[in-house]
């Protein structure tokens, strides 16, 4: 199926959409402000080494301290035998060492590392520091594992030291692909090493993961990807020459966009971000789903909604069926749901539509990037999969908890809040000996209080024998409010 990408380009965030006939399928954004650093080479500086934990901190110029586990020693280990020695005897205060992130900065924690430096590239994955050749799990077949392991062997350079593990894309590439990710690796790495060498005192930093546009081009751009629109004249000149540089054969397919009109507008993507967050989504017969997202799965429910059909109730059924079934394989992508999903289709009595469904939704979830497993229907009518998680998902990057209802979805009525309030004034009544009360609330709950709830009021005023004040506010939620003793 054609595909192309567009990239919006802004100081602030990149945001990528993957388009196939002319509708959204996936999203990618990176905020400059909260762009991670893990894969990050640095040439770093021991500040202290702690034998008592074997690790040590190292400065790579953060503002914390990186923290060194013996384990993630690789030299070490490999020239003695697959057993570290005491990081004491492997290290002293003022020693440069070239590490790697492998966790970004966690609240009071510094960032992880490792002296092993793995780069990614589009087919492969260069260990410039061990020498092996190793394949992805998810090629399962060991013909096809020896085949590509061997092809690999072939295609190295008489001087390579390093190792390289294979990436699934790597099963149905050419050589020549393999050979041209081969080349860019080791010229990155030779890169890396002369900066080392040249660059000065360390803290420094080396190497830079590539930016969501740039793994763009090494990751996702494929045989049916026919063109790459870019807003940004400098981002497109930056694409341009990485193209160039590493990746010849795709510096054609980009595009720098220079219409008026925003890029994401002129193809609705916008649109689609906003319906994205949305828990209904519409499907074209008349039909919906709706999408919840919790902390332990996700769940997807199919409803008819408008659509009668034109036959029988169970033909009705299994129209909705199938095209939720192609609906719900998009949303996955472009949400970037993750993790345990539970579909709950419409009840289908017969067997032959129930397996028709399953395999217009396997169908479907054939052309994702990430790895999904369907387990079928279960004794309840329920599909059960799960989806890797590669990123958060989109409502995760755009969303916070609201702060009225705290992230539940709703919030109590005026009417609950009226009695909460009643509750509390008794409370209040048997602890202070006050002149009064006054009750401050949102004007959905005082205007309660004025009209179907001013008996109760009132009988609550005579039964402490206290008067009560009322006070709207506006800048208030409808579940806030104070009490306030005069």
């Amino acid at each position: 199926m054609i595909e192309e990408f567009l990239i919006n380009c802004t100081p602030q965030e990149t945001r990528v959409a993957l388009m196939q006939q002319g509708a959204v399928q996936e999203l990618h954004i990176e905020r400059t402000g909260s762009r991670g650093i893990v894969g990050n080479v640095y040439l770093g500086r021991v500040v202290r080494v702690l034998p008592g934990m074997q690790s040590a901190f190292i400065d790579i110029g953060l503002e914390r301290t990186a923290f060194l586990h013996v384990a993630d020693i690789w030299e070490e280990r490999s020239s003695n035998g697959g057993e570290a020695r005491p990081i004491e005897r492997i290290l002293s205060e003022g020693q440069s060492l070239m590490v790697q992130v492998l966790k970004d900065p966690i609240g009071s924690k510094g960032a992880r590392l490792t002296t092993q430096v793995s780069l990614a590239g589009r087919l492969l994955v260069y260990l410039p520091r061990e020498k092996h050749i190793g394949i992805s799990q998810r090629i399962d077949d060991e013909a096809a594992r020896e085949a590509l392991r061997s092809r690999i062997q072939a295609l190295l350079p008489d001087d390579e030291v390093g190792g390289y593990i294979a990436r699934t894309n790597a099963e149905t590439a050419s050589d020549e692909g393999l050979a041209s990710d081969i080349r860019y690796l080791r010229r990155l790495w030779s890169e890396i090493r002369q900066q080392a060498r040249d660059g000065g005192c360390a803290p420094m930093l080396l190497h830079r993961d590539l930016t969501l546009a740039q793994r763009l081009l090494r990751d996702l751009v494929s045989e049916e990807t026919s063109r790459i629109v870019i807003d940004s004249r400098e981002n497109y000149q930056n694409l341009l020459a990485f193209a160039q540089e590493y990746m010849p054969q795709v510096a054609p397919l980009l595009v720098h966009y220079t219409g008026e009109r925003p890029l994401f507008d002129l193809y609705a993507v916008e649109e689609e971000i906003q319906k994205a967050l949305g828990r209904r989504v519409e499907l074209k017969s008349g039909g919906y789903l709706i999408i919840d997202q919790t902390e332990a799965m996700t769940t997807i429910d199919v409803n008819t909604g408008g659509f009668v059909g034109s036959r029988n109730f169970a033909d009705t059924i299994f129209k909705t069926n199938l095209e939720a079934a192609q609906t719900i394989a998009r949303q996955l992508r472009l949400r970037n749901l993750g993790g345990i999903i539970i579909v709950d289709f419409i009840d289908m009595e017969s067997e032959e539509h129930r397996q028709a469904v399953l395999a217009e939704l396997n169908r479907a979830l054939a052309r994702d990037h990430t790895r999904i497993t369907v387990n079928g229907f279960t004794a309840l009518g329920l599909v059960e999969m799960t989806r890797k998680r590669t990123r958060e998902s989109l409502a995760h990057v755009l969303c916070e908890p609201c702060p009225t209802c705290g992230g539940r979805g709703e919030v109590k009525t005026a009417r609950t809040i009226c009695y909460e309030i009643l509750r509390e004034l008794m409370r209040e009544a048997r602890q202070f000996n006050a002149r009064e009360y006054r009750v401050i609330a949102s004007p959905a709950v005082i205007d309660l209080f004025l009209d179907e709830e001013s008996q109760s009021l009132a009988m609550l005023s005579d039964f402490i024998g206290k008067s009560f004040s009322l006070q709207a506010e506006a800048s208030y939620t409808q579940e806030q409010y104070d009490i306030v003793l005069m």
